[in-house]
């Protein structure tokens, strides 16, 4: 248990010091544009069929089940304002990094953690070359800045989907559902959604990359890593996205 305790205050602080490093590295923003958009393309055209898949059908369900429960007060024709609510604030920003986490956030820890235990980062410091500053700055400043792009593009694809089940098994015309839909929309929801998604992606990024470059003893090490990786993002998401929550709409407003 001791161990354990003493485990995450050494990886806790290892992963903010990482972020004053990458902090310092971003006046190389524009020298590693490149990289950059790289990792973007990564993070946004390659899971592009996953995360459209998931958008649809999160908000076919979403119309589904609360078109359920509000035909029952008289009240379905409210189905648009209410996805439109729930993807912007909470299920956007949410799912997007849950997806991010296990496709690139899993994969950068386990590049970094092979180049770690293949003393391939060993050998970049060596030669005088920072580790941060060429390998994990522009993952950072892709995932932070791609995330909030995806969360998005969901957003508007569950909208779509619940269009979809509203016309076809609510009944209700599309005219009703996106005039709901718009009035759903708030200038505050939609920046406390986009803060969230920018924030999960920083912290994704950090933490898949701080257990990477920490990684030990081999494959299996690289293994544990990438695991220890994705729990880590999943529970910092959930916590830091109710604090956000807490935070912004903790008066009830």
């Amino acid at each position: 248990m001791g161990a354990r305790v003493i485990e995450f205050f050494e990886q806790t602080g290892f992963t903010v010091l990482l972020l004053f490093d990458v902090t310092y590295h971003l006046k190389d923003l524009l020298e590693k544009r490149r990289e950059i958009v790289k990792q973007m393309y990564i993070a946004g055209i390659k899971t592009f069929f996953v995360c459209s898949l998931v958008g649809v059908f999160t908000g076919m369900t979403l119309a589904l089940q609360t078109g359920i429960e509000l035909k029952a007060f008289g009240q379905q024709s409210m189905i648009g304002r209410l996805i439109i609510a729930t993807m912007t604030r909470e299920m956007g920003p949410f799912m997007s990094a849950i997806i991010l986490t296990a496709s690139v956030g899993s994969a950068m820890a386990a590049e970094l953690g092979t180049m770690k235990v293949y003393d391939e980062i060993d050998a970049l410091e060596m030669m005088s070359i920072s580790p941060v500053r060429l390998l994990v700055m522009p993952r950072v400043v892709s995932l932070a800045a791609m995330l909030p792009i995806v969360s998005v593009y969901m957003t508007v694809l569950a909208c779509i989907g619940g269009a979809l089940v509203a016309s076809t098994v609510l009944q209700i015309s599309p005219n009703v559902y996106f005039k709901h839909l718009f009035k759903g929309i708030h200038f505050k929801a939609m920046y406390v959604g986009l803060l969230k998604a920018h924030i999960f992606g920083l912290l994704i990024a950090l933490i898949s990359c701080a257990y990477g470059l920490r990684a030990t003893s081999g494959v299996i090490g690289v293994g544990n890593a990438t695991r220890q990786s994705v729990v880590a993002s999943f529970l910092m998401v959930i916590i830091v996205g109710y604090i956000i929550t807490a935070i912004f709409y903790g008066g009830g407003s």
